[in-house]
C-alpha cells in the first residue's frame, strides 16, 4: 500500500530536505523521489523543472493545504 506524505522539513533556504510518511517513517528528498518514481506514494508527481530535473509536487487539486509546501513542519 502506497504511503502519503504527512510532514516536511526544510532547510535554512526553506527547500524541503526531509519527508515524514504516513507509517511515520522520516525519509529524504533522494529517497522519497525514488519512492514516487517506484510508486510507493500517492498524491504526488514527478515534474521536470526548468532547470531539467524531476522535482516533487503534489497532485494538482486546488487545495492549498496539501501542498508539500504547506504541509506541517517536523
Amino acid at each position: 500500500m502506497p504511503e502519503q506524505i504527512v510532514a516536511v522539513r526544510k532547510n535554512g533556504q526553506g527547500s524541503i530536505v526531509e519527508m515524514q510518511l504516513s507509517s511515520g517513517q522520516v525519509v529524504d528528498y533522494k529517497r522519497a523521489h525514488e519512492m514516487a518514481r517506484s510508486g510507493e506514494l500517492e498524491h504526488v508527481n514527478l515534474i521536470r523543472g526548468k532547470d531539467g530535473e524531476d522535482h516533487l509536487r503534489s497532485e494538482p487539486d486546488g487545495i492549498q493545504s496539501n501542498n508539500l509546501d504547506n504541509l506541517p513542519s517536523f
